[in-house]
């Protein structure tokens, strides 16, 4: 298995951690603010991190590796910050559909970044794979076709989720993958402690399924998860990673029916379809077989 391939299932395995966790995360906010959460759950992944690489990780200490891991633990705590606020006035499915909309733009913000356009297998990928998503989160009904506050709200979080993505890919070569995993994550967990006590009254109650919920997330989707990025996006693209982040609804039904024998129904079955055939048109690039500067 090659670097890339490597970096790719990686990516697949942090989609099928954030995917098993929405459920955990959902239940425990009824117990605790959303920004205390996120302090306690960035907090914890920052020792977790300190401890596994004995301080800051590799350097240069530099202060371009330093800015490069407060800029992208500033677009993952902005992500996470609007897409808990726009979740707590829009639907679970709108919430999902929208935070989806970070593959589109990342691509177009790669192209700013890097200077060089999207190559039309890209550009088709990702919009057969927010069609895909749309058919498996928006299922009708009242409300699916309006825009509200916590759509803005959520459109903003994937917009600084493909900025993380982005910002990352372009670090991720230049730093070592410690210091950007530990930096990222400290950063978010200082703007979290530095916010959660103004932004809205903190509130817990420290039932197990908070606690839990902390310890999983925490360990798992946050210290684990953000490591794993750090070192995959060396070896794949920004657009590569947020298709496959795409996977995540895929994941979450499979899983629904091997755990709870909930059966696919034949829109969001398409819809999945529409999601890998995307994933395949970046990966494989039927369109555009010239080679690519950044894989």
């Amino acid at each position: 298995m090659s670097r890339s391939q490597a970096a790719d299932a990686a990516l697949v395995w942090n989609t099928i951690v954030w995917g098993s966790t929405f459920v955990l995360v959902k239940n425990a906010l009824a117990g605790i603010s959303p920004v205390l959460f996120l302090a306690l759950r960035f907090s914890l992944a920052t020792a977790i991190l300190l401890v596994l690489f004995r301080g800051l990780g590799k350097g240069p200490y530099t202060g371009r590796s330093l800015a490069a891991g407060a800029v992208t633990g500033t677009f993952l705590f902005a992500g996470y910050l609007f897409q808990t606020w726009g979740l707590r006035l829009t639907s679970a499915p709108k919430s999902a559909f929208l935070t989806g909309l970070n593959t589109v733009m990342v691509p177009l913000l790669a192209a700013l970044v890097y200077k060089i356009k999207p190559r039309r297998s890209e550009l088709l990928g990702v919009l057969a794979a927010t069609a895909g998503l749309a058919l498996m989160t928006l299922q009708g009904g009242a409300g699916s076709g309006s825009v509200n506050r916590g759509d803005l709200l959520t459109i903003v979080c994937a917009l600084a989720f493909a900025a993380h993505i982005v910002t990352l890919g372009h670090f991720s070569e230049q730093v070592s993958f410690e210091l950007l995993s530990v930096m990222q994550v400290g950063v978010a967990a200082l703007w979290s402690l530095a916010l959660f006590g103004w932004v809205e009254p903190p509130h817990w109650q420290w039932r197990p399924s908070v606690v839990y919920a902390i310890l999983i997330t925490g360990v798992l989707a946050t210290a684990v998860a953000f490591t794993i990025q750090a070192w995959a996006q060396q070896y794949t693209t920004s657009t590569r990673t947020a298709l496959i982040y795409m996977l995540e609804p895929v994941f979450a039904v499979i899983t629904s029916y091997l755990v709870a024998g909930e059966g696919l129904s034949a829109r969001a079955a398409v819809g999945a379809g529409l999601i890998l055939g995307g994933v395949l048109l970046v990966e494989l690039k039927p369109l555009n077989p010239r080679p690519h500067p950044f894989g």
